[in-house]
């Protein structure tokens, strides 16, 4: 898996809502709010299975109702489009 170039970054962000260029560590991430704790950790386990399935796990934490996730391919060394894909799988989880 290769790091995304520049432009390939700022295309595929372009077609992402709401998931944050983290630049100093070559990552995007994302911040979720839900009801209550119950619900964040469902929503947790839910992104623990795709992670599992797709090989490729998120920097994440947990404070009651939110969950914090950022996505980088340590392997491409940064951004790749593997992050694409696992955020867009996460996105699906929402709706």
């Amino acid at each position: 898996m290769e790091k995304l170039s520049n432009a390939e970054r700022e295309a595929e962000l372009a077609r992402l809502d709401n998931w944050i260029y983290e630049p100093g560590q070559d990552a995007i991430g994302r911040d979720f709010r839900f009801k209550d704790f119950s619900e964040a950790f469902a929503f947790m386990a839910r992104v623990a299975l795709l992670a599992e399935k797709s090989g490729h796990h998120p920097d994440w934490s947990n404070v009651y109702n939110r969950v914090s996730i950022h996505l980088s391919t340590h392997d491409a060394g940064g951004l790749s489009q593997k992050d694409i894909t696992m955020a867009r799988q996460i996105d699906a989880l929402m709706t």
